[in-house]
């Protein structure tokens, strides 16, 4: 029994603990609070810290019930599937009847109830048994009922009823999400499986497909359960990829018209399943796509058909023929999508039309480089046989027929494109066209100067449309052009001696006139200008190269001649002044001259002759104004002149080659200092002094006669007394340096005989009282040095 205090003793006790958790709670929110401080004075503060209390949940309740729904239907379809399979035979027909009839018949009933308690997820869980029992119940049935029955044939139609029943059931509870789509995945087997079990050709196969994927199209268009709409996208998709590829493939190899127009009829049913859902589709980039795939696969059906009419050379027009065709239905009044698409579709054969003509038109372009190995062997008996490649077409005038077509479909359609993509078809148009007139000639086996003339007067009608051109990029590409068709008719002209001089000329020719048109324009081109002026300086160095060699002229002979290129090219820079085509000018004139020195290499007095020409070319463009540097390679190739003839001339004295660079560097140092009195004498006179000075001592030193020492001493000495007259350092320093050096050379073997005749103590003592002498005059030895430093800095 448990003794009570008075009221009065027990609330005393109650005020006392009270007390005592109010000083305990005071004492705690204080250490909490230093204990805040410090955390923040320690650096930044951390997460603050979680409230007691039981752990949060890792996952939402709703998330959590549909795993274990989930898990629950699974585990129930296993035993369902396991009772159907291994304990089936336990029972009687009537209990086994009983057992699937009663449980399918609740699964697909109970969704229906839960749903009205508002169980969704319970309710889909469920009908997903249901829908798998009815399966089991197929199962059963085969071999129950029908065990000898086809597997094939008992599929197709046991997944015909399965998406028949499981449809209805998904229309009478709407509510379920699971049925619908589950019945149109089922939907895609009954065709192919019926054409399986019927051992059906290749051609029915593929209707299977297509018929199936139609069906597939009507329900994403027309459905808007948005589950039912995706699968039957998918579905569609899929067969319809499927049934088309394996169209394609039956039509490619058919032999006989009959076969191909089946599979042209294929084809046109994909083609129709594709324009339908262009035509239906609410997004434009699905139904352009679609029309495209439309557009394709009608070129495909009629091209096939026509392909095993014609030989197989034709192949590639008459598909093209039918791209072209597409484009009639682009006028028609027909949504924007769906025409987009059939003009995609359009342009995508004649892109593959153009590539696949490609490769001839390439060996046009690029098969009579093989005449550079055959220079002047004789004319080819055409142009086929000039190319000294075959071709790779049996018809090779088809080439050229075909890229003549996508060139005028190109200009056609032009107008009606955007800004960009016009600009686009026409460079293409342009370029399509020069391609077709490369591949004429050899296509049509005219006769070799026929096939010249052409090439000719492709490159005279590029350059005129390049010269006539307002837009730039426009001039620019046909300039390209036609370099590219010259360059073509300048190794093809290499087969016989005259026509690579008529070829030359008329090259030289028309780029010059091509050039003296663009500087005459206000505002000429850069590019193209550019390009024609680079082109017109190589084909008249190759002209006078080729006119040498046509003359019988040494290789020597030949660089002298090409020097009239860069003669006539200063005097055109120079009549030019600041025009922009004159740095191109100027550019080619000084590649045209170093390939003249290279060919005149080989023979000494006429590479002398050369640098001295090139000096003087370059002498001459170095009086103008803006180009006053050039001077300085002019005097590089007079002096190489200088050197070249001398050394022809087997002369071996170094003053012989320095005094032609001591003399203009002098002079020129003179000048510089007379502008700018400024310049040091180092910067003016040090070059041109040690390129004789220097050499001279070099040889001085190893030379056993003594004219040479007298005359640098002498020369030596003339310097050092000009230097100090005018109070220059560098010819003081200079001059006053080789003249002590070419004295001790000299007085060298006296010294040696004089030093070997004194006693051997002699020297020392020498030495000694020299270093007595300078220390005791150490402090005056360095004032006179600091003076000497002092009067050199004063001079110039």
């Amino acid at each position: 029994m448990t003794n009570l205090p008075p009221p009065a003793e027990e609330l005393r006790i109650l005020d006392w603990e009270l007390r005592q958790l109010e000083a305990r709670r005071t004492q705690l929110l204080q250490r909490r609070a230093w204990l805040l401080g410090a955390l923040r004075a320690a650096g930044p503060a951390g997460q603050p810290p979680r409230p007691a209390g039981p752990p949060a949940p890792e996952a939402t309740p709703p998330s959590v019930q549909n795993v274990l729904l989930t898990l629950g239907g699974v585990l129930l379809t296993i035993a369902a599937i396991a009772f159907t399979v291994v304990s089936w035979g336990h029972l009687g027909i009537g209990g086994r009847s009983a057992v699937l009839g009663a449980v399918t018949l609740a699964a697909l009933g109970v969704p229906a109830l839960l749903l009205r308690r508002s169980l969704r997820s319970t309710a889909e869980t469920v009908a997903a048994l249901g829908l798998a029992l009815t399966v089991l119940d197929a199962y059963a049935l085969r071999h129950l009922a029908f065990p000898d029955a086809a597997a094939l044939g008992f599929a197709a139609v046991t997944s015909a009823l399965l998406a028949t029943v499981w449809a209805g059931y998904g229309l009478l509870v709407r509510e379920l999400r699971l049925p619908l789509p589950t019945a149109v995945a089922t939907a895609q087997l009954p065709l192919v499986l019926w054409a399986g079990a019927a051992d059906a050709g290749d051609h029915t196969m593929t209707a299977a497909l297509l018929v199936t994927a139609a069906f597939d199209t009507a329900l994403a268009l027309w459905v808007t359960a948005g589950s039912v709409r995706v699968t039957a996208t998918v579905g569609a998709c899929t067969l319809g990829l499927w049934g088309a590829a394996s169209a394609a493939w039956l039509s490619a190899q058919a032999t006989d018209p009959a076969g191909a127009a089946r599979a042209g009829a294929l084809l046109l049913f994909a083609a129709a399943i594709a324009l339908v859902a262009a035509w239906r589709s609410p997004l434009a980039q699905i139904a352009t796509g679609a029309a495209g795939a439309g557009g394709l696969l009608v070129v495909a059906a009629s091209g096939g058909v026509l392909r095993t009419a014609l030989p197989a050379a034709w192949t590639v027009p008459t598909h093209l023929a039918c791209g072209i065709a597409l484009l009639a239905i682009v006028r028609e009044p027909l949504p924007l999508p769906v025409r987009r698409g059939i003009a995609w579709a359009s342009a995508a054969v004649q892109g593959l039309a153009a590539l696949w003509a490609l490769p001839a038109a390439t060996l046009a372009l690029l098969g009579p480089v093989g005449w550079a190995t055959r220079t002047w062997s004789g004319a080819p008996q055409d142009a086929r046989d000039a190319l000294l490649i075959e071709l790779p077409t049996a018809y090779p005038a088809l080439t050229p027929l075909v890229l003549a077509a996508v060139a005028a479909v190109c200009v056609a359609t032009a107008d009606r494109l955007g800004a960009t993509t016009r600009r686009t078809a026409r460079y293409g148009a342009l370029a399509l066209v020069w391609a077709a007139a490369l591949a004429l000639p050899p296509a049509l086996h005219l006769p070799y100067a026929a096939g010249v003339s052409a090439h000719l007067l492709m490159t005279a009608a590029a350059l005129l449309i390049a010269v006539r051109a307002a837009p730039a990029g426009t001039a620019l590409a046909m300039a390209g052009l036609a370099l590219a068709s010259s360059v073509c008719v300048a190794f093809l002209s290499l087969a016989t001696q005259a026509a690579t001089l008529g070829t030359l000329a008329v090259l030289t020719a028309l780029f010059l006139a091509a050039c003296a048109a663009t500087a005459r324009r206000t505002e000429p081109a850069p590019g193209a200008a550019a390009l024609t002026v680079c082109a017109t300086l190589t084909y008249a160095t190759a002209l006078s190269c080729a006119a040498g060699a046509a003359g019988g002229l040494r290789q020597d002979h030949i660089g002298l001649l090409a020097l009239t290129v860069p003669a006539l090219a200063a005097l055109a820079a120079a009549r030019l002044g600041q025009h922009p085509l004159t740095q191109p000018v100027e550019i080619m004139a000084a590649a045209a001259g170093a390939l003249a020195l290279t060919l005149t290499a080989t023979h000494a007095p006429t590479l002398a002759l050369a640098l001295g020409i090139g000096g003087l070319i370059a002498s001459g463009t170095a009086l103008r104004a803006d180009r006053r540097p050039v001077g300085y390679a002019a005097a590089v190739l007079l002096v190489l002149a200088s050197w070249v003839r001398l050394a022809a001339w087997d002369v071996s004295t170094p003053e012989a080659y320095a005094l032609p660079v001591t003399v203009p560097a002098l002079l020129l140092g003179a000048l510089r200092r007379r502008r700018d009195p400024e310049v040091t004498s180092w910067a003016a006179y040090g070059p041109g002094l040690a390129a004789t000075l220097l050499p001279s001592l070099a040889a001085a030193w190893s030379d056993p006669h003594w004219q040479r020492p007298l005359l640098l001493g002498l020369s030596a000495l003339a310097v050092t007394l000009v230097g100090a007259r005018h109070r220059l350092r560098t010819p003081l320093a200079l001059g006053g340096t080789v003249l002590a050096l070419d004295a001790l050379h000299e007085l060298a073997p006296y010294l040696v005989q004089v030093v070997g005749a004194l006693p051997r103590w002699l020297p020392p003592a020498l030495a000694g009282l020299l270093l007595l002498a300078l220390g005791a005059t150490y402090e005056q030895r360095l004032r006179d040095a600091r003076r000497f430093r002092n009067v050199l800095n004063r001079m110039h």
